[in-house]
């Protein structure tokens, strides 16, 4: 007698079950949860043989358990860490084998080729009342999606009750790997070898204050993407059958979600990979295409670390670049923009919110300056879609780069709009199939524009009321510290600013050293992208931020989902900790005493 093949093996399309039933042609069981888009409906068939039903058969699945049922039972189990057998069933060592080296989980000793059932199972179900039942009964009666996410609610709901229910708890697996589940952790799969391994309760997670760097997926925009990651998986640009059909559609959908944020045409948005993509295309792209008349081009020195490189790399090409200077506030001059402008300048890129200050550029009056000098304007605007209203008509921006991670979306997927009348001419970066007008090849993944396209929807919905709330809860940040701390600054322009991006130094702090005491408090000194350098932020020694102070800076993110009491949490920690790392500074001690540091001449031994 073989394994359970119709567990391990789903796209046979038909297997004799070892237990006396037959699966139907062509139906998958379900995997880790997940069922498959041809399962609606897996029921057992009758036995060739005997020609009765596998629930007529005593020895198939206990508790008269469906066959259905049976792989909840394991599934339910595997999710749970808990080691239990199939009811009957050959010993199985793996949920599913839909993909290389999943989940396994050990079921004890094979004893006669069956695993020992562990009977506090059905007794610990029955002690979790509503959390499956309900869910699995309406998971056979709805489509694959919707049962999917009953499911997925089922799990939540019985992985937390599971931890508090009364009866022993199964011992620990000896072999393989177990799962652990805690109050918002994620599940991580851990080596079991040890003979006595400490059971982990719930883990507690730091508070998030970093929505610049990600911000954390918006459920409304995980209930968008789920059905394509599950059922409508086809590729987008198949135009043969029904399943290219519905990704396109749902491809075609989200880029006009995004397209409406901004107020542009649909066909000028073209999907990409992020916002650093974006900015690759827009710089590189303009500048190689138009490189036979024009070969200048005007950035910023407070850009981002992409937009900066890729100039860099265009000088390596012979292009001339002008970086211009920022005022003390972070804003630049727009006189110097415009006598920095020259005949042969094709493009001039300025973001529009600074992703480490918050600084608002005055984007509008720069796209008029540049269109009428016939000049392309690029903004790198991932840190404002969504945020603030941005429209590319009245702006006149010709390019814009948006990222989906930052608006509350999936990580892996961006947009860049492109003009098109008057008419933008990119060179393309990479060869391929010529996918997105042939500015992008490769295939657009369905999923994640899709959930781009639901944020973008989400936050033109929200943007009002997010901005609001937003803007009062760094009032009440930078009130409470500062009423609390003295030489405490403020870096940027408070007035024209994004509220969600507080950059603050704490003088007479190493900011490094904040850092690490707020370990319960998960915040950054600048940019994700450079954060694993010690050197201090470009953009605050280019608004001319004393070195010291640069390196006493703290970025506090605030978000949709951040709440009152994680401010007032952040507020307090950050004030305990500031007294005390200064009372350890001999800097401040002098600070105390009346000693202007500044006069002091210091010298290198």
């Amino acid at each position: 007698m073989g394994r359970d093949r119709c567990s391990w093996q789903p796209w046979l399309a038909s297997d004799a079950h070892p237990n006396g039933h037959e699966c139907a042609k062509g139906a998958a069981t379900l995997h880790h949860g997940f069922p498959n888009a041809a399962h609606q409906d897996h029921r057992p068939r009758p036995s060739p043989e005997t020609g009765k039903g596998a629930e007529e058969r005593p020895g198939c699945h206990a508790h008269g358990a469906t066959h259905h049922e049976a792989h909840l039972d394991t599934v339910e189990a595997a999710w749970l860490g808990l080691s239990v057998g199939t009811h009957g069933h050959r010993h199985l060592r793996g949920i599913g084998k839909c993909g290389p080296r999943r989940l396994y989980v050990s079921h004890g000793k094979r004893r006669g080729g069956r695993s020992r059932p562990d009977e506090s199972l059905p007794e610990r179900r029955a002690a979790l009342p509503g959390a499956w039942g309900p869910g699995l009964q309406r998971l056979r009666k709805v489509g694959s999606a919707s049962g999917t996410m009953l499911l997925r609610a089922a799990w939540r709901r019985a992985a937390v009750a599971v931890t508090a229910a009364p009866g022993p708890k199964p011992a620990a697996p000896t072999r393989g790997l177990r799962l652990r589940v805690g109050d918002h952790a994620p599940q991580s799969a851990v080596p079991a070898d040890t003979a006595a391994v400490p059971e982990a309760g719930p883990v507690l997670r730091p508070l998030y204050m970093d929505v610049q760097a990600t911000t954390p997926l918006d459920p409304r925009v995980l209930d968008a993407m789920l059905p394509y990651l599950i059922n409508y998986y086809g590729n987008p640009h198949s135009r043969t059958h029904a399943y290219g059909w519905e990704s396109e559609a749902a491809m075609e959908r989200a880029r006009q979600q995004v397209a409406s944020l901004i107020g542009a045409d649909p066909r000028e948005i073209i999907f990409t990979s992020g916002a650093t993509e974006s900015n690759n295309i827009a710089i590189k792209g303009v500048a190689r295409f138009y490189r036979s008349r024009k070969k200048h081009l005007i950035t910023t020195q407070t850009e981002h670390k992409c937009v900066l490189d890729s100039c860099r790399s265009l000088e390596a090409e012979g292009f001339q670049v002008t970086y211009l200077p920022v005022q003390k506030s972070g804003i630049i001059d727009l006189k110097e923009l415009e006598a920095a402008i020259q005949p042969d300048t094709s493009l001039v890129s300025v973001m529009t919110v600074n992703n480490e200050i918050g600084v608002k550029q005055p984007i509008a009056e720069i796209g008029r300056i540049c269109s009428s000098r016939k000049v392309y304007f690029h903004t790198d605007a991932a840190q404002a879609v969504g945020k603030i209203p941005l429209d590319v008509n009245d702006m006149k921006i010709d390019l814009m780069s948006i990222s989906g991670h930052k608006i509350y979306g999936p990580k892996g997927v961006g947009a860049i709009y492109i003009r098109r009348r008057p008419r933008v001419r990119v060179e393309a970066l990479q060869s391929g199939g010529g996918q997105e007008r042939g500015m992008r090849s490769g295939t657009v993944p369905t999923p994640l524009v899709v959930g781009l396209g639901a944020a973008c929807e989400v936050a033109q919905q929200e943007m009002e009321y997010d901005h609001k709330r937003i803007s009062k809860l760094s009032e009440r940040l930078i009130q409470n510290i500062m009423k609390s701390l003295p030489d405490v600054v403020m870096n940027g322009d408070p007035k024209h600013h994004y509220p969600g991006c507080i950059n603050l130094s704490f003088a007479y702090v190493e900011g490094e050293s904040l850092l690490m005491a707020l370990k319960d408090v998960a915040l950054s000194s600048g940019s994700a992208c450079t954060s694993a350098s010690l050197e201090p932020s470009y953009v605050l020694r280019a608004i001319g931020t004393d070195e010291d102070l640069a390196h006493s800076s703290i970025r506090f993110g605030i978000g949709r989902f951040t709440t009152e009491e994680e401010v007032d949490y952040t507020v307090e920690k950050c004030i305990q900790h500031v007294k005390r790392l200064r009372e350890m500074s001999p800097l401040w001690e002098m600070v105390q005493d009346g000693i202007d540091l500044k006069s002091i001449k210091w010298t290198q031994h």
